[in-house]
């Protein structure tokens, strides 16, 4: 199995790009590499049937936040609130920085 390189990273603000939730906008839960899917926070909503469990002992009906692909969201600017393609740019000190391709500002680790 090969390790996919994904251009978001838990904790980003990301814009969906397209299908049923497009324009909907939501932090990263959860990075999927193996499958290059993520987990965005409120978006693509499914509900499950569950029977009753140590965990859950009341069963019923349980709602949660399923996987979309990685090609359908975009990365939020957050100097200018909008999606922006990004570039990386490796410091003198050797550290890596994501910049953003339409204002030029840096995009802050989450």
């Amino acid at each position: 199995m090969t390790r996919n390189k994904l251009h978001v990273r838990r904790g980003d603000q990301v814009q969906v790009l397209s299908g049923n939730y497009k324009g909907a906008r939501g932090q990263v839960l959860r990075t999927i590499p193996a499958k290059n899917q993520v987990v965005v926070e409120g978006v693509n909503i499914r509900k499950r049937h569950q029977a009753p469990s140590q965990e859950n002992p009341e069963g019923g009906i349980i709602t949660f936040e399923a996987a979309i692909h990685i090609s359908n969201v975009m990365l939020i600017d957050p100097a200018t609130n909008e999606p922006s393609r990004f570039r990386t740019r490796i410091d003198e000190d050797g550290t890596k920085e994501r910049i953003a391709v339409r204002s030029g500002n840096p995009i802050p680790r989450a």
